[in-house]
């Protein structure tokens, strides 16, 4: 029943990870993220599926094993929040709504970028003993 469990949870991210890779403010890695951890916990199969996927599975592996970001994934995201907020501004939605939402994208968008970028950037900050994150 667990295994089932997870491995609905798994099925359903995936399809909101590629819902969100061809839709515009929809975000994918942090579906792709919890479809692999869903996977890991009920198919050895599609946990390792994912994970040597031409898509998902080279951010999968630079995520879970460098904590890498791409920075190209880090402008895009700030691209898709920006239009999301002017969205909301100029169809109505209340000040508070707009504030807000805002709010949550800006300590969304300073996570993300305290990871590196790149491999490179990661293994200048080991060579340099500089943090990876804020908090490692």
């Amino acid at each position: 029943m667990k295994k089932l469990f997870w491995n609905t949870l798994g099925f359903l991210s995936l399809g909101m990870a590629y819902i969100g890779v061809i839709t515009p403010g929809i975000p994918y890695s942090i579906f792709v993220v919890f479809a692999a951890y869903c996977f890991s916990k009920g198919s050895e199969r599609m946990h390792r599926w994912i994970m040597n996927h031409k898509l998902f599975g080279p951010f999968l592996t630079n995520w879970g094993q460098k904590r890498v970001f791409p920075t190209k994934m880090k402008y895009f995201m700030l691209a898709m929040m920006s239009s999301s907020l002017i969205i909301m501004f100029f169809t109505g939605v209340k000040p508070i709504g707009i504030v807000s939402t805002a709010v949550f994208m800006t300590l969304v968008a300073v996570w993300a970028w305290r990871f590196p970028g790149s491999v490179e950037e990661h293994q200048r900050r080991i060579d340099n003993n500089e943090r990876i994150g804020w908090l490692k």
